[in-house]
Order: structure tokens, then sequence, then C-alpha cells
């Protein structure tokens, strides 16, 4: 039994960076797109799912092998062995996407908070969400000036894990069609309404460039050795396949719920549906726990993420408590009383800025294949054809999506 035990231990401690990158990639602007999806054009959407978890695993695997064979980070890599310019130039994009995202998420998460405090105030408008967005960014920075958000962001996960959980039993309840589902893994884009903002939102809340980025760092700190990279590689299997099924799950609970009723999402309140044939009257209740736990613990990820890039680009400890980087940390959280303060629709907006991540994904695939077949980084473990293939698969694949994003801005 011991040894079970110690197995058991090992194997979840091994696939830890895994449901670091799951933890981050099921959060607020993940369950609110595929809700949009679902609710919108049923599970026809399904096949942009399926590819931007197939080509995330390709480049979760591929970082992880520049990162193990070379034994810097990704940032590091691009400054010594590129330029620094470029890396400073992907420290900058990657903040545009993180500072869209914490602008998304915050919004989401102070709406849904609002509606739910609806009841309980005397004129029935709830609470502001600029208190609900002010209070969650000092909990935030408390976490981190005090360093004890370990724990806490794991009792979080646990929260999201429950959500997940949820739309999963609501997905078997409500038992799609297979036929349906096999019929949405087939590449087309609807005609009606304005798909493609959905779509690149969709593959931008999975193979979202800050997550690619932030495996780098787990991997590094993690210490994986070149003979361990085959864990590294079950790893990234087990998040992709873990995400891709609770996706689609959400995308057919409101497929189900939804779609028949012919019902838009245009405020945070409004995805709870999904959730009634499970919860009934607690579904309200479930889903604005779920989406504050997700939202929380998304957004703390993404406000280290400029500490942790600056650290590797000047190859110093990440030694949070410096007082530049508890500045930084502010700085980027503030962006999150935008929509409070100014007015906005957090639904659209979440979308709008998945949607930003896959424009800067194809300068990340094109350096990331340079780095990969260069001797001097990756010694005899230099990219293989197959790799090479791989890769550049991804890259037309992420140029599409690209273009898709900048229709689907266009259309506005």
């Amino acid at each position: 039994m011991p040894n079970t035990l110690l197995k058991i231990k090992k194997f979840a401690s091994s696939i830890g960076p895994g449901i670091f990158i799951l933890g981050y990639v099921i959060g607020t602007g993940s369950v609110t797109t595929m809700i949009s999806s679902g609710a919108n054009y049923g599970m026809s959407l399904s096949w942009a799912l399926l590819l931007s978890c197939v080509f995330s695993f390709v480049m979760i695997v591929a970082i992880s092998r520049l990162t193990i064979f070379s034994g810097e980070t990704i940032m590091y890599n691009f400054r010594s062995r590129i330029s620094s310019g470029f890396a400073i130039f992907m420290i900058i994009a990657l903040m545009l996407t993180v500072i869209s995202s914490v602008i998304g998420v915050t919004a989401v998460v102070a709406e849904a908070l609002q509606e739910w405090t609806r009841p309980f105030t005397a004129d029935g408008s709830g609470i502001d969400p600029v208190w609900f967005a002010a209070s969650i960014i000092l909990l935030l920075f408390l976490l981190f000036r005090t360093g004890k958000h370990g724990h806490f962001l794991q009792a979080l996960a646990v929260m999201v894990a429950l959500m997940s959980i949820a739309f999963l039993l609501t997905a078997v309840m409500v038992m799609m069609e297979p036929g349906e589902i096999i019929q949405g893994m087939v590449p087309v884009i609807p005609e009606k309404g304005k798909p493609h903002l959905i779509i690149a939102g969709m593959v931008g809340t999975t193979m979202a460039s800050v997550v690619l980025v932030s495996r780098s760092v787990l991997v590094h700190e993690k210490g994986w050795k070149p003979e361990e990279n085959r864990i590294a590689e079950r790893d990234a299997a087990i998040s992709m396949a873990l995400t891709f099924v609770v996706s689609l799950s959400i995308i057919a609970c409101a497929a189900a719920t939804l779609l028949p009723h012919g019902l838009v999402i245009e405020n945070a309140i409004d995805m709870v549906k999904t959730l009634e044939p499970l919860a009934g009257k607690f579904a309200s209740t479930l889903f604005v726990i779920g989406i504050v736990c997700a939202g929380i613990s998304s957004i703390f990820p993404n406000l280290i993420l400029l500490p942790w890039l600056i650290s590797d680009f000047s190859h110093s400890p990440r030694k949070m408590e410096k007082t530049l980087y508890r500045i930084l940390f502010i700085a980027v959280a503030m962006f999150g009383l935008v929509v409070p303060l100014f007015g906005g629709k957090p639904v659209f907006i979440m979308i709008a800025s998945q949607a930003v991540s896959p424009v800067i994904m194809p300068l990340l695939i094109i350096f990331l294949i340079i780095l990969m077949n260069k001797k001097d980084v990756m010694g005899s473990a230099k990219n293989s054809l197959l790799m090479n293939i791989a890769l550049i698969i991804t890259l037309f694949f992420s140029l599409y999506m690209s273009y898709t994003a900048l229709v689907g801005f266009i259309n506005l």
C-alpha cells in the first residue's frame, strides 16, 4: 500500500505543469467563449477546439524540449540566441494579450457577482461591479505581497474542477447526438452572425501564447532532465486531452440548453442556464462560484507573468518580493477596473481579448523552429523531420487563425 501511494504521489507530481496549464486554460475566458460558441452555432465550431488542442500539444512538446535540452527558458533563448530586441518585442506583445485578458476576465467576474447580488439589494441593482473588481485586485495583491498564494490557488483550482465536473455531468444528461458532435469536427465557418471572432477566441483561449511561454518557466522550475523528456510529453498529452473533453462538454451544454431557445449571450448571468439541467435553482450559485474561482485563478498567473519574463530576460532569480515586481503587478492588475469604471459588454470584451492571442503566435512558432534546429542550442536533440513538419503545419494553422481574428475585428 505505501508503494502504491508513493507511485500515485509521484505520478501526480509529474503532471503538475500540465494541470497548471489546464487550470490556466479552463478559466473565465474559456468558459465564456465556449458557451458563446455553443449558444450561437451549436457543435459546428468544435473543429476549432479540436485543432487548437492538437496544435497546442505540438507547441507544448516543442517548448518543453527546447527548455529541457537547452537548459534555459524560451525567453532567455530568444534574448541570447536571436536578439534582445526580439525578446523585448515578444514581452511587450505578450503583455498586450495579458492586459486584454485581465480587462475581460475581471469584467465578467464583477458582472457575474453583481447579477448574483441583485436579490440582496433594496433597489435590485446589485452591488456595483467596481467594488468587486477593486476587491479582487486588492486580494490578489495581498496574496502576492505575502507570498501565501499557493494553497489559496489550489483551493480555487478545486472549485474550478467542480464546475468542470458539473459541465461534464450536464453534457451527459443532455446527451448530444454523436452525429452532431462528429459533424462539428468538419471545418466549416457558418455564414450567419460573426463567427470569426468566436473561432479566434476559441483558439486564443486554448492555444494561448502566454500559456505556452509560462510552460517554459514551469518546466525549467521542474528541473526535468533530457532523460525525463518522455514524462514532459505524457504530461502535455494528459493536459490537452482533459482540456478538449472539458471544453467540448461546455460547448455541448450551451448547444443543448441555449441554442434551441435562441438565447444570445450578452451578460455573464445568461450563461447560468447551461448548468440548470443538473443544478436547477442552484445553477446560478454554482456557476457564479465557479466563474469567480476560475477568474481569480487565471488572473493571478497573468499578473505574475511580467515579473517572470523580466527575470528570464535578465537571467536572474525569480524573486517576486522585489519592489519593481510589486509595482508591475499592481499596474497590470489596475486594468481590471477599465470596464467597471468606463462601461462595455463584458462577454464581448472577454471573447475579443481571447482573439488577440493568435495574432502573435506565428512569430513565436517561427523563432521556435529556428532555435530547435540549432545544434548549439539543442545538441543531438535538434528537431527531427517529423517535429519540423508538425511545427510548420502548426505555423500555417496559426497564420490562418491570425487572419480569422483580423476578419473578426474588421467585421465589428
